[in-house]
């Protein structure tokens, strides 16, 4: 299994606002993620440490303005804790192993899937296409993406 980590030469190679959305808790503008719209499959890994957190076969369209999935693909590389900071009770999630700030999980998914929508900045992730999953040391994951070509 592989190890993950807080890595300092990712921390250093992120843009100023990989930056502040990983390392505090910043918030990405609505629509302007880069990961936003992409609908090619593989997975989504934290930027700093490279863990596994989100399957292309999780990813939905939930109108909010950031990538939405209904599932982590790890949930134990999904922390969960109390956010209070905008005067409301939200549920921030972080990456367990590199301590990224993700975004926040609600319960206001589809249904069908659990109800809930892990509403995520782009900022904090880095996507693995499924041809590259094998080489990149991800192969582990393959069966649970979905080929959407």
């Amino acid at each position: 299994m592989p190890r993950y980590e807080k890595n300092p030469d990712a921390i250093a190679a992120l843009t100023p606002e990989e930056y502040h959305v990983t390392q505090n808790s910043g918030t990405e503008r609505p629509g302007t993620g880069k990961l936003l719209h992409n609908s090619e499959p593989g997975i989504y890994v934290d930027i700093v440490s490279g863990e596994p957190l989100f399957a292309s076969s999780d990813k939905f369209e939930s109108g909010c303005g950031w990538p939405s999935f209904t599932k982590p693909i790890e949930p134990a590389h999904v922390t969960e804790l109390r956010d209070d900071s905008l005067g409301m009770v939200r549920t921030e999630v972080r990456s367990s192993h590199g301590d990224s700030h993700l975004g926040h999980v609600f319960p206001d998914g589809p249904r069908e899937t659990g109800g809930l929508r892990y509403c995520i900045n782009s900022a904090s992730l880095r996507f693995i296409h499924r041809d590259d999953m094998e080489t990149e040391g991800y192969g582990d994951y393959i069966n649970q993406v979905e080929d959407v070509t």
